[in-house]
């Protein structure tokens, strides 16, 4: 089975609360590499040119914790979602 056929098993309920946060919406405008933007398997992080900064859409967040380990300013705010809430993974 494909990574792909297996992600669409995972079965999301967003929050009305993010779990995940920018500390510092200036140390990301300094961030060369922004290293969040690539890393996240779930794509939950988008740079906004126009009002230079960043986006969470942690609503599809898969809650590996990649974005905290790799972002070099210890910048996000990460924590698991409230009980009932965020990804239920699925086998079938």
């Amino acid at each position: 089975m494909k990574i792909e056929e297996r992600l669409a098993l995972a079965k999301h309920i967003p929050d009305k609360v993010s779990h995940l946060e920018i500390i510092s919406v200036e140390t990301c405008r300094h961030c060369a590499k922004k290293p969040c933007l690539t890393f996240c398997p779930a794509t939950v992080y988008h740079w906004d040119d126009g009002e230079e900064q960043i986006t969470v859409a942690y609503e599809g967040c898969f809650e590996c914790g990649a974005c905290r380990l790799v972002c070099p300013h210890d910048n996000i705010a990460w924590a698991w979602p409230r009980g009932g809430f965020g990804v239920a993974y699925r086998y079938g």
